[in-house]
């Protein structure tokens, strides 16, 4: 397999802040958002710059990071920021869009401020939503929808937040 380098230009970043969060669009971008406001949900990708280091890339495998998962798992397995390019995909529900001042407001997402933003897509049933999903049986207790997890207890599921 050759390997072959690849260029990222970030669209906008992250703003978050004591009402919530924004993500602010690169001015030449913001043409980008027209049609995005009817959209109820978006699928955001982001390059988690802080773990962004050799080391980090490195990682292959976590020591249980699931309280009831097994005792080791591949990076691939987990939804971690700790990834050889460390591109993570969040959704989020929409607010609001303003394509003048390049700002989609979301209610909230698990980006830190300031971060990336690589790309952004709406969320659509058709190509995002799966009817049969199969799971771990150390993770079919989580939630099945979007909406549920916000009230779940994610503490209890990983090993670090306890």
């Amino acid at each position: 397999m050759s390997e072959k380098e690849y260029k990222l230009s970030p669209v906008g970043k992250v703003q978050a802040g004591q009402d919530g969060y924004v993500l602010k669009i690169a001015s030449k971008y913001r043409n980008a958002l027209k049609g995005l406001d009817g959209f109820g949900h978006i699928n955001v990708i982001w390059w988690s710059h802080y773990l962004d280091t050799p080391e980090h890339r490195g990682i292959m495998e976590s020591e249980q990071p699931y309280a009831k998962g097994p005792s080791t798992l591949g990076i691939f397995a987990t939804r971690s920021p700790l990834r050889p390019n460390p591109i993570c995909v969040s959704t989020a529900a929409v607010l609001s869009v303003d394509v003048e001042k390049g700002l989609i407001v979301v209610p909230w997402i698990d980006a830190e401020d300031g971060t990336p933003i690589l790309d952004i897509k709406p969320y659509h049933p058709s190509s995002d939503r799966i009817r049969e999903v199969k799971m771990p049986k150390w993770c079919q207790h989580w939630p099945q929808w979007y909406e549920d997890s916000g009230e779940f207890d994610w503490s209890a599921e990983f090993i670090n937040a306890r």
